[in-house]
């Protein structure tokens, strides 16, 4: 029988001896500053680093397909850095990965696809609630020595809901804390209910959509004769392709990316829906998501997310409103291009042999992937200089870019001039457009030699659509032909992979660089508003 203290009363309370609190307060602390960073720059920045660092020690102990051919290490970490920042980037081509290090690619575009690394924040934020409830837990303290229990509230008043105390005498190692408010516990359950909808979206995207891939391919002989052709079985290349898709990755284990299944419509089919969940209509379609679960089960936390989706912290549950325009600018964007490709490329050599079924589904698929998945099913640098400008375009662009029309005569929100700043650096920061002509300049000037030897290879432009590309973590490249050198004196063949595979080691490292900003780029989004050009 233990003495409780309480408004100046004394109550007793049949409560079993509290001991010390199990979890370790290091591993507690580390974890609740990591929650509580998990959404910072330099936070993300090491976590694509040291995946990427891992990533390039797992491909450089595997063994290559070929032991005649073995990369560089530039070109192996160059690789675990693109798949990482999902921009299918390639210095090497596909086809020399054995089926062990094609494993680790898909590993490293799983952990860095973006619905997975907002998924790890939201459970991490999980995290920091607990961590909050524990620390409100903490403020009711006990003197385990003689069990006497001390309780310092504020003055009698009448009981409600938030300073109501709740005793659980069969509670084994947990001290006593205070019922946390209703609005309060619901919002703890909608933000646990969210992480499982995220977990099983990501799920069912992936086991569906490598269930389908497979499928197709087992039933469709021109299809399988492709796969068979490079060593690659099914289950493979399903799950590979899953995977890269809805990370919007690029990759594509063939040298030709996605032009050795332009006679395939029905593959193109099945992988557009994947790169819109996974990316641009990621939003929209999670929110209709909990829309139809709040329908079927009626329970309080899907509608709470519903009504109160800048309260949960998730960047990516959007309002009702903001999904509609969201899903209706990626729609004219996508009409833009298929017009534009139909109009100009129909009768195009990046066309010919198809037949006009094929031109249309191939023209949709295209537009699609332009944001930001990069599997290309035409040869890019036969494409026209004006369709090239309008990719660049649609690469620079976030994915998550909306027309938000302002209504009732209201003007567009204004920065405020007075608002403080975190640090001077803030101030004085570029905008992401002036980063990547600065980033252009630099490879222009490590690539001069070839600029100046090599022109119909190495121009401006070529070298803005790599950058720009793997800014956009896209992977759009025009390659580089052999019969475009105007010296033909060295021996040169032709290979399968991206322009900048080409590069000297310093345009690679570069790139590199600019595939991790432009896959933080989030982080800049507003930067350069406090320089004025009036």
């Amino acid at each position: 029988m233990k003495k409780l203290s309480l408004f100046g009363n004394k109550v007793e309370l049949s409560l079993p001896s509290i001991p010390q609190h199990s979890c370790h307060p290091v591993a507690s602390s580390l974890l609740r500053n990591l929650a509580r960073r998990a959404n910072s720059f330099w936070t993300q920045l090491t976590y694509f680093v040291l995946v990427s660092a891992v990533g390039y020690w797992a491909l450089k102990l595997c063994e290559p397909k070929s032991s005649s051919y073995k990369p560089c290490d530039l070109d192996i970490f160059f690789t675990s850095v693109s798949a990482n920042t999902v921009s299918s980037m390639s210095t090497v081509e596909m086809e020399a990965f054995s089926n062990s290090q094609l494993v680790i690619i898909t590993l490293l575009m799983l952990f860095g696809g973006e619905v997975f690394t907002s998924m790890l924040g939201l459970y991490l934020s999980r995290s920091e609630f607990a961590g909050r409830d524990h620390r409100e837990a903490n403020s009711v303290t006990s003197d385990h020595s003689d069990n006497n229990i001390k309780l310092e509230l504020p003055p009698l008043h009448p009981v409600t809901e938030a300073n109501t105390f709740k005793f659980d005498p069969e509670m084994k190692g947990m001290p006593l804390k205070p019922a946390p408010s209703g609005e309060g516990l619901l919002k703890h359950r909608a933000t646990k209910y969210l992480s499982y909808v995220v977990l099983g979206y990501h799920f069912i995207v992936h086991a569906g959509g490598s269930t389908l891939l497979s499928a197709y391919i087992s039933l469709v002989p021109s299809a399988r004769k492709v796969l068979r052709h490079r060593g690659l079985t099914v289950q493979m290349f399903s799950v590979f392709m899953t995977v890269s898709t809805f990370a919007n990755c690029g990759f594509v284990p063939t040298n030709e990316n996605m032009l050795a299944f332009k006679h395939n419509p029905g593959l193109l089919w099945l992988l557009l829906p994947q790169v819109l969940l996974g990316n641009t209509l990621y939003p929209p379609c999670l929110r209709a998501a909990i829309w139809l679960l709040e329908r079927v089960t009626g329970r309080a936390e899907f509608d709470y997310m519903l009504r109160n989706s800048g309260a949960m912290g998730y960047a990516y549950l959007l309002p009702g409103f903001h999904c509609l325009c969201l899903a209706a600018t990626v729609g004219k964007f996508v009409l833009v291009q298929f017009v534009a490709l139909c109009c100009m490329e129909w009768d195009s050599p990046a066309m010919e042999g198809l037949s006009p079924y094929e031109k249309l589904v191939g023209a949709l698929f295209e537009a699609v992937n332009t944001r930001h998945a990069g599997e290309s099913v035409f040869d890019l640098s036969i494409i026209s200089p004006a369709i090239l400008v309008l990719f660049v375009l649609m690469m620079y662009l976030p994915p998550h870019t909306s027309f938000l029309p302002v209504r009732n005569g209201e003007t567009a929100p204004k920065i405020r001039r007075d608002e403080p700043r975190r640090h001077l650096l803030t101030c004085l920061m570029f905008s992401q457009l002036s980063y990547l002509v600065i980033f252009i300049i630099l490879i222009c000037l490590t690539e001069r030699e070839n600029l100046k030897n090599d022109p119909l290879n190495f121009n401006v432009l070529n070298i803005t659509i790599e950058t720009i590309s793997a800014y956009g973590n896209v992977g759009f490249s025009v390659g580089y032909s052999c019969k475009r050198r105007l010296n033909r004196d060295s021996p040169c063949r032709d290979a399968e992979y991206g322009f900048v595979g080409r590069w000297s080691n310093k345009g690679k490292f570069i790139l590199i660089i600019v595939m991790l900003f432009g896959r933080l780029k989030k982080f800049n989004m507003k930067g350069g508003a406090a320089w004025s050009l009036s």
